[in-house]
């Protein structure tokens, strides 16, 4: 496609155009109603003045009689720009005026009307003029024509149309080159755009569209797909790691699977040892269908599928049936658990998922977060340690925090950011079964809600905060 068609396709050029006909039918209709309405005015005062004149010349006759009128008639004709007079008897004889011809007819039907005349004066026979006229009969069978002559009408209406050609020739060009460089100025930042895209189709994410700071809708649309662009790159970073941490993670455990079954085909040797194989591998499966599942719901949680069935429910319930629902494993591990939840926290959302992230962070803090057996060591006269895992519900502000702190070695504040994504399995951790999913699902569940996970500076220890937006 040439440049010029592709100028002539654009939207910018059809709404140029249809400005450009609209402000050339706006403007046409303005000048056009000023020209009418400048001509009707110097018609009726073109009336006005014959009627004045005639009425005057009749008293003048009424009062003096025909040879005064003459007179009269003589008098006025002789004065520069004069208005038309002729006076003629009932046979048609001239007997005074500057008027050399008229149309046939014109002097016998009294009335204003547009003629076309002679004058005396003219040395060129023949040469029409156009002139408004009135016509009164007198007494005694005398004709009065009282006119003015048109010609300066007619030049100020030529004046007009030429003002309004020129005038519209000027708004069209105008509108032309304004249109011309408006159209080319957005079909360079369109360019710009689809030049951006096609890198972007073609692998490179990292291309963002070009924004010229005006802050006009084509800046706005380029940040609003920038803002996109970001978030597909930080989904593809995140498959990608996801992929890897896929490759690296669930590679062990798969292998152990299938050492533990070569194993048992070669050294089992009575029922109850492929028994006990078998039961090894079992629970090896269910671990690897518990990774899958949280897979599979952090990213149902992230595509926003999970927003079907959310209702209002109590948050500080949901803390209270967490941390009693953990009781006997805290006691089992040996770990102090206590819950202090303030009554009436309404949040709106999925009860079950906060459920679940919950208890993510409480299985989390018993497991990685209680602390040493030197910490239960007190003297006597000190104060009641602190429990060693820790859940708590309250309003701040319009959020509502569930809180879960342990006593444990916490995580640093350069690895925060990384202990919430999927399959990351901090060094402390490693040591520990688990797969890296807990704090992940845990985020996505709080996004899901329109709030966010913070994990904080216990000190000792780590706080997982769940801030949701309250009701």
């Amino acid at each position: 496609m040439t440049a010029l068609a592709k100028l002539f396709r654009s939207t910018a050029f059809k709404l140029a155009l249809a400005y450009l006909l609209l402000s050339v039918g706006f403007a046409g209709a303005m000048l056009v109603y000023v020209a009418w309405n400048a001509t009707r005015l110097i018609d009726e005062q073109i009336r006005s003045t014959l009627e004045a004149e005639a009425n005057g010349l009749v008293e003048q006759y009424n009062d003096g009689g025909i040879r005064s009128l003459v007179i009269t008639l003589d008098a006025r004709a002789r004065r520069p720009g004069a208005s038309l007079f002729l006076l003629t008897t009932f046979s048609g004889e001239r007997l005074a005026g500057n008027v050399g011809a008229v149309e046939a007819g014109t002097l016998t039907t009294a009335g204003t009307r547009d003629i076309e005349y002679v004058r005396s004066d003219d040395t060129a026979e023949g040469t029409l003029h156009r002139a408004k006229v009135s016509v009164i009969m007198l007494p005694g069978g005398f004709r009065l024509l009282v006119g003015r002559d048109l010609e300066e009408r007619e030049r100020l209406g030529e004046v007009i149309r030429r003002a309004i050609w020129l005038t519209l020739a000027v708004v069209t060009f105008l509108a032309c080159v304004g249109g011309w460089f408006i159209t080319r100025r957005v079909l360079k930042r369109v360019d710009a755009m689809t030049a951006t895209t096609r890198t972007i189709m073609a692998g490179d994410l990292s291309g963002r569209l070009p924004s010229a700071g005006t802050g006009d809708e084509l800046d706005r649309l380029a940040g609003n797909l920038n803002v996109m662009l970001d978030r597909i790159g930080e989904l593809m970073a995140g498959l990608k790691e996801v992929s890897d941490n896929i490759a690296h993670d669930l590679k062990t455990p798969l292998t152990r699977l299938r050492n533990r079954a070569e194993e048992a085909l070669r050294t089992a040797r009575s029922g109850e040892d492929y028994s006990k194989a078998l039961e090894a591998t079992i629970a090896d499966s269910d671990d690897l269908i518990r990774v899958f599942d949280a897979l599979l719901m952090i990213a149902r949680l992230e595509a926003g599928g999970a927003k079907e069935n959310l209702a209002d429910y109590d948050a500080g319930e949901v803390a209270r049936g967490v941390a009693e629902l953990y009781e006997p494993l805290a006691e089992e591990a040996g770990v102090e658990l206590a819950v202090s939840a303030d009554a009436s926290l309404p949040v709106h959302g999925s009860r079950e998922l906060l459920s679940q992230a919950l208890s993510n962070l409480v299985d989390n803090a018993i497991k990685y977060g209680a602390p040493g057996k030197s910490a239960h060591v007190q003297p006597a006269d000190a104060q009641a340690p602190a429990p060693a895992v820790l859940v708590t519900a309250k309003r701040q502000g319009p959020l509502v925090e569930i809180a879960v702190a342990d006593r444990g070695p916490g995580i640093s504040e350069a690895d925060r950011t990384r202990a919430v994504e999927r399959f990351v399995r901090l060094e402390s951790a490693r040591t520990r079964p688990g797969f890296g999913l807990g704090l992940s699902l845990a985020s996505a569940v709080a996004r899901l809600h329109g709030g966010a996970l913070r994990l904080e500076d216990n000190a000792p220890g780590l706080r997982a905060v769940l801030a949701l937006p309250g009701k």
